[in-house]
């Protein structure tokens, strides 16, 4: 179509659907008039305009003054050509008007651009800003201040690595980036960084709306709890029962599918231009497939936040976020985080349980000659019992083992202060059946807690959710203690209280692995403590699948493939068999698989945003004639355009299609004449078949039909005719095949099982700790049991001043007696290198915090850090070399400064990052901490 139709059919629908009337002359003026005699006009290099400009469409703010410009090109043009033209119609008019610069659009109806001259490169957009919009954007242009001096609100987040993690967005913003990844572990405060990081860039007037993107209602209604703590006087969207989108907010906290809703909604929907910023909590994998569209949607400042370890995060993610591979803009590591000192997080010891069923299976050799007896009496034969140990909880349940699991987490379990109940614990579980097993156990064993002590929580259970619910008794009540569940806790969840963490599973994903075991890794909140749980130093994983061994063979778990949606699935294996029919001539077979893949098609979302960007392809497929004549160059236009789109399909009945694509499969198969191949999905299909429940009246309905494909003599010589049918009228009965009773499934039996594997490991990097605890013991042990009979030290805890010779002779004593203390010793067991014999003494009997070498290292350079929430990253990263320098080193001379490793951030080191007089203040703060 020519520039005028496409302006009439495209552009002006689409700025109406932003809010802009084209007829209405005070919000927009066609073919607006820029006069070229002004003084410095910027010239066209044509001679076609002598005095005159015409822009296409100037976008009007409400005092009647240009916001924007609009270059329009023909549909069949790259929207590119116009580029230079709007630039120079903003340039002209900001000559002309002598007043703002406007913003640049240029368009060809199918591709949108915009450009913020002079403050971004252009970037291509799914829709125009609305009024409201532009006129944000051009307050944020003219009020927002340099980051480089912006404030940090430390007491949000005011730990070294999360000022340096805000000061790296802080510095990509102003160097222009728009995206960014940030790698920290799990407890490390991801959502303090990030709520700290939102308020500076609101207050500098970077930001107006802030959202906040979680895969979890669960991790939704925390998010909210933690912006309501931090920053209160921000309104925030959802309230408590609020369902619809309001715009009156300035921090969205949503879901994905839920945001992913509001975009593709077509009344209640929000402007692509609303969010100024987004924040992406838990960013993996799944988000490149269906929830990348919210991003590609709004296209704004974008924060990618994630604790999956750097050497393992899928590459899409990097290229989302415009990361090179391996390295995200940020990153702060479990291992840093508990190195630290003092730790940020907890360490962890593991146990590893193992039984006799799990190690040699159930069979006659292993099952006692005592269930053996109640087996014949029962009527079935031992000989038929023969399992695996792998087998457990998926073909063969034992509630023996089950049992035996939870007795040993109740004996060997980290308890709380009392000594008698286990502290708050997760069990991971295999599937909601076992789950609901482990429950009945814990309520069959332990009575006397009236089935509070344990509680399943599942994503699917309406009463986990919400103030109150299951999950809110968790964590903020005393019970229960034991939050069983499948999935829903393996990520995201912040419970400080964990102690206990029960891996009743095996799991083969080394990312989703760590995300559960970073379930129990925070420490406590000194200022926020439980009465069931008043002190952690460790953890204790128990382990009943050899996870731990299973990841020190292959320490990366099993290759991760990425999901190929289940309609992206079925609509290849269409195109497979079109192609097929299309190569054997077959009329019949190509009208009903064009028909079929028409009526997936039809399925595409019109309102997502993927499907926007396609509507050429999407259109072409769905006029009539290009189904006509099929061609070799109509299936591979199908398969290079239309085949990515069917991602984006939702709200279908995805059992019923699974079932489709079984039955696809094997048709394919007798079609290529691969006959070991159909005859084994033929069986499969068949077993399929057999599942579908015959007592439920709907499938009834099909019984002729669900027993004569169980029968031989169907498949024999079967037509394509018999194989639509099957799909036709069983497929939508495959969402019954999982709600009934599987009578076929797991076999289940109670025999006793024993322990054989019981073994206490040590993790982390504390192993070499036990020696010096122990020797902290004696002394202590020693120094309160001389507290009865040793004057000095009774005058030392009442306050009495003593003397230099009844400090030598308390020093001999201590000396001569076991376990021999001596300075030497006190000081390299407290890591303290310069405090006196009397200060341990006092520290010991609870009279004087004496803090460690380390310890006086951390605090002076986090106080240093706090005083100067101005440094840049970069001052940060120097000063964090230098911190780790003088704890291994344990001192420091200035010229040190200007080598290595000092000189990895600068050739000239110090003096290349730091002003004479911040140069100053460092010498300053070492020399205090050494002299110290």
């Amino acid at each position: 179509m020519n520039e005028s139709t496409t302006r009439k059919e495209l552009i002006d629908i689409q700025l109406k659907e932003a809010g802009w009337d084209v007829n209405d002359h005070t919000q927009v003026v066609e073919e607006y008039v820029v006069d070229l005699t002004t003084e410095n006009q910027v010239d066209e290099l044509t001679e076609k305009y002598k005095k005159n400009q015409f822009s296409d469409y100037v976008l009007l703010g409400k005092n009647g003054k240009p916001l924007a410009v609009v270059e329009a090109k023909k549909s069949t043009k790259d929207a590119n050509t116009g580029r230079e033209q709007a630039k120079q119609y903003c340039y002209n008019i900001l000559k002309e008007t002598k007043d703002i610069l406007p913003f640049c659009f240029y368009t060809n109806g199918h591709d949108i651009f915009f450009w913020d001259l002079e403050n971004a490169p252009p970037r291509k957009i799914v829709g125009y800003p609305t009024r409201e919009d532009l006129e944000r954007y051009l307050y944020i242009r003219e009020a927002k201040k340099p980051l480089s001096s912006e404030f940090i609100n430390t007491k949000v987040a005011g730990r070294d690595y999360q000022i340096r993690a805000i000061r790296s967005v802080m510095d990509g913003l102003e160097q222009k980036r728009r995206t960014f990844l940030i790698v920290m572990a799990t407890g490390t405060g991801k959502t303090r960084t990030t709520i700290a990081l939102v308020e500076a860039l609101m207050r500098a007037g970077w930001a107006e709306k802030a959202l906040f993107l979680v895969d979890r209602i669960a991790l939704r209604d925390q998010a909210l709890e933690a912006f309501k703590e931090h920053l209160p006087n921000e309104p925030r969207w959802p309230k408590q029962g609020e369902k619809s989108i309001a715009k009156d907010r300035r921090i969205y906290v949503s879901t994905y599918p839920t945001m992913l809703n509001i975009v593709r909604e077509e009344k209640e929907t929000l402007s692509p231009h609303f969010f100024d910023l987004i924040v992406v909590d838990e960013s993996h994998r799944s988000i490149y497939n269906t929830y990348k569209e919210v991003l590609d949607y709004f296209n704004t400042i974008t924060i990618g936040l994630t604790a999956t370890p750097t050497d393992v995060i899928d590459h899409n993610t990097f290229k989302i976020f415009n990361c090179e591979d391996g390295l995200p803009s940020f990153a702060y590591t479990y291992e840093e985080a508990v190195n630290n000192i003092p730790p940020y997080l907890c360490n962890f010891q593991v146990m590893k349980i193992k039984t006799k069923f799990q190690t040699e299976g159930i069979s006659k050799r292993t099952v006692s000659l005592e269930d053996q007896k109640k087996l014949i009496l029962e009527g079935k034969e031992i000989a038929e019992i023969n399992f695996e140990g792998v087998e457990l909880e998926k073909k063969v349940i034992n509630k023996g083992t089950n049992t035996l699991i939870v007795k040993e987490f109740m004996e060997e379990s980290i308890k709380d202060v009392n000594g008698v109940l286990p502290g708050k614990t997760i069990f991971f579980c295999a599937n909601i059946a076992h789950a609901r097993r482990i429950e009945e156990i814990f309520n069959q064993l332990y009575p006397q807690y009236n089935g509070e002590l344990a509680k399943v929580m599942v994503s699917e259970d309406s009463r986990v959710h919400g103030k109150g619910g299951l999950l809110d008794q968790f964590k903020n009540k005393d019970f229960p203690r034991i939050a069983i569940s499948v999935d829903m806790l393996d990520t995201g969840i912040d419970v400080r209280e964990l102690v206990n963490l029960v891996f009743a599973k095996p799991v083969y994903s080394y990312t989703k692995f760590w995300q559960m075991i970073g379930r129990g890794t925070r420490l406590l909140e000194p200022t926020q403590m439980k009465s069931w749980c008043t002190e952690k130093d460790v953890f204790l994983i128990l382990d009943c699948w050899d996870n731990f061994e299973y990841f020190k063979l292959k320490p990366k778990g099993k290759e991760l493939k990425q999901a190929i949606p289940i309609p992206v699935k079925l609509f290849g294996l269409r195109l497979d068999k079109l192609e097929l029919a299309y190569e054997a001539s077959l009329e019949t077979t190509i009208l009903e698989e064009s028909k079929r893949l028409q009526q997936q098609i039809a399925l595409l979302p019109a309102n997502s945003v993927v499907i926007k960007d396609n509507s050429k392809a999407v259109t072409k497929v769905n006029a009539p004639e290009f189904w006509e004549n099929i061609s070799v160059d109509k299936i591979d236009f199908l398969k290079s355009e239309i085949l990515p789109l069917m991602r984006t399909v939702s709200g279908v009945d995805f059992k019923a299609m699974r079932f489709e694509k079984d039955i696809l499969e094997v048709s394919l198969a007798k079609m290529q004449s691969e006959n070991e191949k159909y005859d084994m999905l033929k069986d499969a299909l068949i077993e399929r078949i057999s599942d579908l429940p015959l007592s439920l009246n709907i499938v009834a309905k099909k019984q002729e039909l669900i027993k004569d494909a169980q029968r031989m003599h169907f498949w024999n010589n079967i037509k394509e005719a018999k194989f639509n049918n099957l799909i036709d009228n069983l497929s939508p009965l495959a969402r019954y095949i999982d709600t009934r009773e599987n009578t076929s499934g797991p076999s289940k039996f109670n025999f006793e099982d024993e322990l054989v594997a019981k073994e206490m490991v040590g993790f982390g990097p504390q192993n070499e700790a036990v020696s010096i605890t122990r020797y902290k013991e004696m002394v202590e042990e020693k120094i309160k049991e001389l507290m009865e009979s040793n004057p000095i030290l009774q005058k030392i805890v009442e306050g009495d001043t003593i003397s230099q010779e009844e400090i030598e002779e308390l020093a001999n004593e201590l000396h001569e007696e076991n376990p021999h203390i001596t300075i030497g010793l006190l000081r390299r067991v407290y890591q303290n290198r310069k405090a006196k014999f009397i200060q341990f003494i006092k520290h010991i009997l609870g009279l004087e915090v004496l803090e460690t070498f380390n310890e006086s290292v951390a605090n002076a350079f986090d106080a240093f850090i706090t005083e100067h929430s101005d440094l840049s990253s970069r001052q940060l990263q120097f000063l964090d070399i230098l911190k780790k320098y003088i704890l291994e080193k344990g001192n420091l001379e200035k010229k040190n400064l200007i080598e290595s490793p000092f000189t990895m951030i600068h050739p000239e080191g110090i003096r290349g990052v730091f002003s004479p007089k911040e140069i100053n203040e460092i010498l300053q703060l070492t020399n205090k901490i050494l002299a110290a």
